[in-house]
């Protein structure tokens, strides 16, 4: 897992980069803790903070980030507030599983207070402080942050449910559907019980096939709205011409085939949720409405005059990485930051360690279930073979092709017993990504130099590493799995990349 550390760059640390007295308050942190990465804000302007950057980049290991921020002031909280939370999302969209640090000693002491806030609340951090006389220490906040002093976060819960949602997490039979024992997704669990107490909106990204609705699902039966209805739409499903009239509604004639009026999607959910599934589909003249009703709690149907109010709380899921979307302007950047209030991110299946063993025989119990009717059926149960192919397999299709291999298994297996063959012609072949070089393909004879091969591929990956690292051979090394710059060292004098 990646440490990034985020921090305000203060006069103290311009002026140690000038070549003053001491470290300043950033090195002297970096020194102390090593992080792979330095996400530097500034508003010292361009040129000071590049050189800053530069020279921090020499004298550690850390790969320096900047970001220009012009603050109007210097106890600006709302300007600090959106800097900090920006750089974070960035932070998390190139990393998901971060593991963040926050320095309040480099900068104000309203950038400090911001830093505490983030990490009560949004995005759980490891806050440190260093000086001169106790050197670099984690910071320890001697009280919890209420739920009055946070309105942005926590706006329109009453006061009952926001000491409920402080308190800590108990287990919600709700969630038992999401099968588990890593930790990985116990942390996500933990989150996501959180979460459902309040009506923010929710953002859930992951791969396809990691289980997003049922998240979502889990998320709407534990809220206080879980007795109104759960409105599911898939955006990517809908034809661009109907999107806003299956969102907002319309009325009887107001396009050819208008023969009735119609809810929408919106009403449809009022009182209740509404999952917005594939939200990185919507067209981007139907994201400055769907942005519209979230702020304004009402929607205008189509071949309607009036607005309509509306009650509903929005979780919204997508297999894209939001962030890149807003960058490559295919996503608005105010609609991602209106949804992404509270982001959950499943992870894939690969990244859940003893998650499959326990998915595999849920997964048989279900067919088994769903099949009990069928005339002559037998309950089928798997050979140790058949199982030890199925927690060998990489499953990037996740746990929907988990799932749907072992259905296909049972139909291939002639007996109860389903076996290691059956579960070989189950699993698709994987395709390769396009433009691809089918490394593990080549024919055998025909002029293959197995060494050769090998040295393609490591210059292949130690150049990336070095590109990537900017040079530092110590976080080359790092991003290779190499235990040290001297590894590094013998690697490039081996295939010649030095």
């Amino acid at each position: 897992m990646k440490r990034v550390l985020c921090a305000w760059v203060s006069h103290s640390d311009l002026a140690a980069a000038d070549g003053e007295e001491g470290q300043g308050p950033i090195a002297a942190a970096l020194a102390a803790r090593p992080c792979d990465e330095v996400v530097l804000l500034s508003s010292h302007g361009e040129e000071r903070t590049a050189a800053y950057a530069a020279w921090l980049g020499r004298c550690t290991d850390a790969s320096p980030r900047t970001r220009i921020e012009p603050l109007s002031g210097p106890t600006e909280y709302r300007e600090i507030h959106r800097a900090a939370s920006t750089a974070v999302l960035d932070v998390l969209g190139r990393h998901p599983r971060a593991g963040l640090v926050f320095h309040l000693s480099a900068g104000t002491a309203a950038m400090a207070a911001v830093w505490i806030i983030l990490a009560k609340t949004r995005f759980p951090a490891e806050l440190i402080e260093s000086s001169r006389e106790h050197g670099v220490r984690t910071a320890e906040v001697p009280f919890e942050l209420s739920a009055e002093l946070l309105p942005e976060l926590l706006r329109g819960p009453d006061a009952a449910l926001a000491r409920r949602s402080m308190e800590p997490p108990i287990e919600a039979p709700e969630f038992q559907a999401l099968v588990h024992r890593s930790p990985v997704m116990r942390r996500l669990l933990e989150r996501a019980r959180r979460v459902a107490l309040r009506s923010v909106p929710v953002l859930i990204e992951g791969e396809s096939g990691t289980g997003k609705e049922l998240l979502a699902r889990a998320l709407h039966h534990a809220s206080p709205r879980h007795h109104k209805p759960f409105v599911v739409v898939n955006c990517g499903a809908i034809p661009e011409s109907l999107v806003e009239a299956e969102l907002f509604g319309h009325e009887r004639g107001a396009f050819t085939g208008a023969t009735a009026a119609r809810l929408g999607h919106f009403r449809e959910a009022h009182g209740g949720t509404l999952f917005l599934d594939e939200i990185g589909e919507l067209p981007l003249g139907v994201q400055v409405k769907l942005l519209r009703a979230l702020q304004e709690g009402e929607v205008v149907a189509v071949g309607a005059t009036h607005p309509v109010p509306v009650d509903v709380r929005v979780i919204a899921a997508t297999h894209r990485n939001l962030l890149q979307e807003v960058a490559a302007q295919r996503f608005r950047g105010d609609l991602f930051y209106r949804l992404a209030v509270a982001v959950l991110i499943m992870p894939p299946l690969r990244e859940r360690p003893g998650d499959a063993g326990l998915l595999i025989d849920r997964a048989l119990e279900q067919i088994n279930r769903e099949n009990a009717g069928d005339p002559g059926y037998q309950p089928h149960r798997l050979a140790p073979a058949a199982r030890s192919l199925l927690l060998a397999h990489s499953w990037p299709g996740n746990v929907r092709e988990l799932f749907n291999t072992l259905r296909r298994a049972a139909l291939w297996s002639s007996g109860p017993t389903i076996g290691a063959d059956d579960v070989r012609e189950a699993i698709l072949p994987a395709a390769a990504p396009a433009g691809a070089d089918t490394i593990l393909g080549r024919p055998l004879g025909e002029g293959l130099d197995l060494p050769e091969l090998l040295a393609e591929v490591a210059r292949h990956y130690l150049t990336r590493a070095l590109k990537e690292g900017q040079g530092n051979k110590s976080r080359a090394a790092a991003l290779l799995g190499l235990p040290s710059h001297q590894t590094l060292g013998n690697w490039l004098r081996r295939y010649g990349s030095s």
